[in-house]
């Protein structure tokens, strides 16, 4: 998996503990863990949490991104949204299916 600096690049001067433990950790640890879950699986557990958060930035954006990147397919990707439309709440999953249709055309 690529070595993730998003931390550093956008937070690195202003949190660089927050940073920090965001590339090192969170990406460097965590992420890394592909015995106990796979990147692929991560990156679905990933989209879905943070659309059923209503995070519905740039933030799910990279991972809309990172799923489709590590295997997700387009259809897989609508279906995951369709079915945590029904726990998460309708119009998070219209802005959540939006970006993701975004994201998947771009490669079109």
């Amino acid at each position: 998996m690529k070595k993730v600096t998003a931390g550093r690049e956008e937070l690195g001067k202003f949190a660089p503990k927050f940073a920090q433990l965001n590339d090192d950790v969170l990406f460097g640890e965590v992420w890394a863990r592909e015995e106990q879950l796979s990147a692929r699986d991560r990156s679905i557990v990933t989209v879905t949490a943070l659309m059923a958060s209503g995070i519905l930035d740039s933030s799910l954006k990279f991972h809309i991104k990172n799923a489709k990147n590590h295997g997700v397919s387009k259809d897989e990707m609508a279906e995951l949204l369709t079915h945590a439309a029904f726990y998460a709440g309708w119009p998070k999953a219209w802005a959540a299916l939006r970006m993701a249709k975004e994201v998947y055309e771009e490669s079109e």
